[in-house]
């Protein structure tokens, strides 16, 4: 099948031969990943779509792909409109779409390993209103029809030192252990694979961009645990660190042991597992208990050592960033979009801690930019022109932390509109960096500092101001983030504590023109402020490299604004600029100069 309407025509083909009228296509596999491994890309291969986010739905004489805000320009760029009409997120869903376009009737397929129970419910009762019925599959009719589908990662898990990660696993899965008795629960079953990640003190290449391995676990109430895993990937150096505490399965085998657990009382997160594993305890009459996944918050609140990792790290990628930026000006005139993300990666590269870039870099110039979440290919790619912007928002994994920067550039002379709105979305950086809170706030009352410079001109942005970043984990980490409540943005209402690190990357994009965000990480610190009548928070600035001088209209910062330009930019240099050679520094202090 050589093009998406070939593999369009052959999935309506496949569910007529397995009784269906229709089918649903999540962008998740089976641990309700957001990055998946290429064996879990459906909705790639069936669409053309290359986002991280979406969904789509595929009846006999009609098919829809769900999309939200950030990807607005790219899925009309990559999914051909004659096959799919584009649907927004969250105004619209495959559930909402099936209930007004499917016929009294209809039988529309699932596939229980790729959604969570609540959608199972919520989208049965919808198709039951219009007479349809939504039928779990066993096996997917895309992967029937998929030819050279890739096989799941075979590589070896790696362990995770106690020296970066601050704990031991078996420190964890007693945490695990308490807090299950607290519970009345027996037992925990941990299904995102970087909660496993995590709690073992364990790392994988099993999927691109994230150091995670596939598997699935249980922790039980005696602090001992069933780690399911593919044998091939169990070296003698993971099974002493393991331990007796920790008993290896087939990866295969773990439906059969949810089997096993009738009479047991099972806490099973909703958001973190898919609805098959719920299925699989009811089935075998355990007594589900539908909590949060206990490792989301400890592994969000950073210990010291992760701490510390993270700003080496951090420091590091800065120097990085900071040569990369020199390099840009230099050869702005030669440049397109995938040289020069081409050369970050390859200085980054330079870092023996490195392990993997933490997401497809998004170099984007001009008017691709205007796409929060563009990825340049060969067929999109451009270059460099001056009189517009240059946006890189890019990232590593090394061994002690995760990054996560976006730097948007001037190339050549920019517009005065270009430079205001790159000043007003500064301003909200600032707003969010400087922000003081008491302790209980949520991300979600902190999100309308970043936007207010752009709302007193009439702006906005579609996307959360900021998301949590892991520890040499994922680059989007739950459950905090900056972010308006409710909709698309989860994770707004949750409460902000010392130690999470989130991003700060507000931003404005005009369509067909032009993109501008600037992100760094900050990390929730405690915060003394003097004759508070309640513990305090804020930030503490995480990531250090130049911010376009260029590109900032001095006269709309108040003196507040520009002392902390000039304070940040006074921290790069007293901070990068010690691991970069003379002509890098020179540099540094030049583009750091005060305003």
């Amino acid at each position: 099948m050589s093009t998406h309407t070939d593999r369009l025509a052959a999935l309506r083909q496949q569910l007529a031969a397995q009784g269906l009228d229709g089918f649903v296509i999540p962008l998740t596999d089976e641990h309700m990943s957001e990055y998946v491994g290429s064996y879990a890309q459906r909705l790639g291969w069936l669409t053309g779509f290359e986002g991280s986010a979406g969904s789509a739905a595929v009846l006999t004489d009609k098919a829809a792909i769900f999309t939200d805000g950030r990807y607005t320009l790219q899925v009309r760029q990559q999914v051909d409109g004659a096959n799919w009409s584009y649907e927004p997120v969250p105004e619209s869903s495959p559930a909402d779409w099936l209930k007004a376009h499917a016929q009294a009737g209809a039988r529309i397929g699932y596939d229980p390993w790729l959604h969570r129970g609540d959608w199972v419910k919520n989208t049965r009762e919808m198709l039951a209103a219009k007479g349809a019925e939504l039928v779990a599959v066993t096996d997917n009719p895309i992967d029937a029809i998929w030819e050279g589908k890739p096989e799941p990662s075979k590589a070896a898990l790696i362990v995770h030192p106690e020296r970066l990660a601050g704990r031991s696993s078996a420190d964890k899965r007693q945490a695990v252990a308490d807090w299950l008795g607290e519970q009345g629960a027996d037992a925990a079953v941990l299904a995102a694979l970087d909660s496993i990640a995590w709690t073992f003190n364990l790392r994988g290449s099993d999927v691109a961009r994230t150091p995670v391995g596939l598997a699935f676990a249980l922790v039980h109430s005696d602090g001992t645990a069933d780690l399911f895993v593919e044998g091939e990937k169990v070296t003698a150096e993971l099974r002493q660190h393991l331990g007796n505490g920790v008993r290896l399965h087939e990866r295969a085998e773990f439906t059969a042991k949810l089997g096993e657990l009738g009479g047991k009382t099972v806490a099973v997160d909703p958001e973190r597992s898919v609805a098959a594993i719920s299925e699989a305890l009811e089935g075998a009459g355990a007594t589900i208990i539908a909590l949060r996944d206990p490792t989301v918050l400890p592994r969000a609140i950073k210990n010291e050592a992760e701490i510390a990792g993270q700003r080496a790290a951090q420091t590091r990628d800065g120097a990085v960033m900071t040569r990369f930026l020199k390099w840009v000006g230099e050869h702005e005139g030669e440049l397109d979009e995938l040289k020069a993300s081409d050369r970050l990666e390859a200085i980054r590269r330079e870092d023996p801690s490195l392990r993997d870039l933490s997401f497809d870099s998004i170099s984007a110039f001009g008017a691709n930019a205007a796409s929060p979440h563009y990825h340049s290919t060969e067929k999109s790619n451009v270059p460099f022109q001056p009189g517009s912007l240059y946006l890189i928002d890019s990232g590593g994994q090394y061994e002690d932390g995760t990054t996560d920067i976006t730097r948007t550039v001037a190339v050549g002379e920019p517009s005065q509109e270009m430079r205001e709105r790159f000043t007003r979305v500064l301003q909200g950086h600032i707003a969010i960096d400087r922000a003081l809170f008491p302790k209980g706030t949520r991300g979600g009352q902190l999100d309308s500092f970043a936007r207010r410079p752009l709302w007193e001109a009439g702006l906005d942005y579609a996307h959360g101001t900021g998301h949590g970043v892991g520890s040499f984990l994922s680059v989007h980490e739950g459950p905090q983030r900056i972010a308006p409540v409710g909709g698309a943005y989860a994770g707004g209402d949750e409460p902000l504590q010392a130690g999470m690190i989130l991003s700060n990357e507000p931003g404005y994009y005009k369509e067909g023109a032009y993109g501008i965000r600037i992100e760094n990480l900050v990390l929730v610190v405690e915060k003394d402020v003097p004759g508070a009548e309640k513990p305090m928070l804020g930030f503490e600035t995480m990531t250090f490299a130049p911010i376009d001088r260029r590109l900032i209209v001095t006269d709309m910062l108040s003196a507040d604004e520009r002392g902390w330009v000039d304070a940040y930019h006074a921290e790069v240099v007293r901070r990068i600029g010690p691991g970069l050679g003379a002509e890098d520094r020179a540099w540094l202090q030049e583009q750091c100069a005060p305003l």
